[in-house]
């Protein structure tokens, strides 16, 4: 017990010391041991490494999962050495109420078998975003987090002692000038020695702890590659299901719209059928109240004209069409051989074509 306290007031004492010692430094009143301009360089590369690779990681940790919670709750599991839960991608939840809405819906219906083509693909996006999220965590975030929690943790004890050796042996030098006796020059100059000596054996330590970082750089050069080659491979698969997404939507029924006089509400363009599909005019902006409707196909008429009643307004692609204002009133008719997704409208001596789902057809 008695080294215990002997020990404890031996280190307050020097704590003491080095702490008077950086106060006077900093207040121009005492002399500083320089590090050596190499030394001083490595130590500005390594402070640079470490303050970027923190910021490209932390930001990295965002771009692939940007639930903070769920970055928490990851970060728990990892201290706590437990194996990080699976977790549905937002694709393959999305895919899956599709799925589960097309079995309310009717799968045989145009809007359910659409809805479960379409789901069956968003899980197939869900799956590619968990493979590159696996991919990047595992040969990206890993290697920056290793750095970080542990090679730069060795280097900043390791300049932290060397900060300690270098304020014992700037005391020395004090201790020196400010000797009189022979015997008390004596003591000091072999104090100065032993802390010149461990001050030297530290520089020399923390130097060759921060030349590794140049291997360092290798090594997270060759983890950034791994990371945009995961990313690559990700998009090349979204792009391949979208692709095949689009081929397998081109065979369904592109022309659906709402019955008003079922619904009570204006009929407009089905949110499937977008507007990319040959000779389908593009969809409105609007927004219907999810509300039970009944579908039916619109046909224009066969002979004849009738009076419609424009839904949305409508700018003309080019001169043979023309364009439109909600709630206006004009004629409509057809001439054989035409799209039926479009008709002819007039208004006055104006004429073009329309498209169907931006009217209701009035008897």
């Amino acid at each position: 017990m008695d080294f215990n306290v002997k020990k404890l007031a031996s280190d307050a004492g020097v704590f003491f010391t080095r702490a008077v010692q950086f106060t006077e430094e900093k207040l121009g009143q005492a002399e500083k041991t320089e590090l050596d301009a190499h030394l001083e360089n490595l130590i500005a590369r390594g402070d640079c490494t470490k303050n970027w690779t923190e910021k490209i990681f932390r930001q990295t940790e965002v771009l692939l999962q940007p639930n903070p919670s769920a970055r928490i709750e990851e970060f728990f599991y990892e201290k706590l050495d437990r194996k990080i839960p699976t977790r549905t991608t937002n694709g393959e939840l999305l895919g899956q109420y599709m799925q589960d809405a097309a079995k309310d819906f009717g799968p045989g219906t145009p809007y359910g078998s659409t809805l479960i083509t379409v789901g069956e693909y968003q899980k197939k996006l869900g799956g590619a975003e968990r493979e590159f999220l696996q991919a990047s965590a595992v040969g990206f975030l890993t290697p920056l987090r290793n750095f970080l929690e542990g090679d730069w943790r060795t280097i900043s004890k390791e300049r932290r002692l060397l900060e300690n050796r270098r304020l014992d042996l700037d005391v020395c030098k004090a201790r020196l000038k400010k000797a009189k006796l022979a015997e008390a020059k004596a003591a000091a100059e072999q104090e100065l020695r032993v802390a010149q000596t461990e001050f030297d054996r530290q520089a020399e330590v923390t130097r060759l702890l921060l030349e590794g970082i140049s291997s360092t750089h290798v090594n997270h050069l060759r983890c950034l590659h791994e990371f945009v080659e995961a990313q690559a491979v990700y998009y090349a698969q979204c792009h391949k299901h979208m692709q095949e997404l689009q081929k397998e939507l081109s065979r369904f029924p592109n022309a659906f719209a709402v019955n008003p006089s079922t619904s009570g509400l204006s009929a407009g363009p089905s949110p499937l059928s977008g507007g990319s599909a040959p000779g389908r005019p593009p969809a409105p902006s609007s927004s219907l109240e999810p509300v039970p409707l009944k579908i039916e196909e619109v046909k224009p008429p066969a002979t004849g004209t009738r009076k419609a009643k424009v839904l949305y307004d409508y700018d003309a692609a080019d001169t043979s069409e023309l364009s439109l204002l909600a709630d206006e009133l004009i004629t409509v008719y057809t001439v054989p051989g035409m799209d039926p997704d479009w008709l002819i409208g007039e208004r006055g001596n104006q004429k073009g074509k329309v498209p169907v789902t931006y009217l209701e057809l009035l008897s």
